[in-house]
């Protein structure tokens, strides 16, 4: 089971890290072009730019949520518990039951949202002619990745052990 959480914990760390590198890469050179061919010309001007760095931060915001419940960087309520230790593991508890939920919800919001659009053939982003269903399908992908990472952040926090930062057993270890 742990070998099976640390493969996970692994994947979700290339998938989040990586599209969050490359999407932002994207936006910030898109911007950059823009940006440039604006002051250095009188007429070039990528009329799209403005599209693609709202998509990036649209994409970017749902993908930093599954860093931020890795990263144990959700807003939650921290003062009480160290004034009140005893109360830090139902407040965790009910923190992360409202990751859960709210989770849950972009799944079920999301799917029904991205069928909904999809079912549209009319929406499509302004200038660049995307199907917008392309963009709704991250919220139901997010949801199932949050939960899962929050359910293994959970597990983490309430037995007090590390499942996701050990490192891998290697073919000597098992063999053993």
């Amino acid at each position: 089971m742990k070998t099976a959480i640390r493969y996970i914990h692994r994947t979700f760390v290339f998938i989040e890290d990586w599209s969050l590198f490359l999407s932002v890469s994207l936006g910030l050179l898109v911007a950059m072009a823009n940006v440039l061919l604006r002051k250095l010309t009188a007429d070039v001007n990528l009329y799209w730019s403005d599209e693609v760095v709202r998509k990036v931060i649209f994409f970017s915001t749902y993908v930093g949520c599954i860093a931020a419940i890795r990263n144990r960087s959700l807003i939650r309520i921290d003062a009480l518990p160290q004034l009140i230790p005893a109360l830090k593991k139902p407040l965790t508890l009910i923190s992360h039951l409202s990751v859960l939920l709210f989770s849950g919800c972009m799944v079920w919001l999301g799917v029904s949202l991205t069928s909904m659009v999809y079912r549209d053939q009319f929406a499509k982003t302004a200038s660049l002619q995307i199907p917008e269903w392309y963009f709704y399908a991250v919220l139901p992908i997010m949801g199932g990745m949050m939960f899962v990472r929050t359910l293994i952040v959970a597990v983490e926090d309430w037995f007090g052990i590390n499942l996701s930062n050990a490192p891998l057993p290697t073919e000597e270890d098992e063999g053993a």
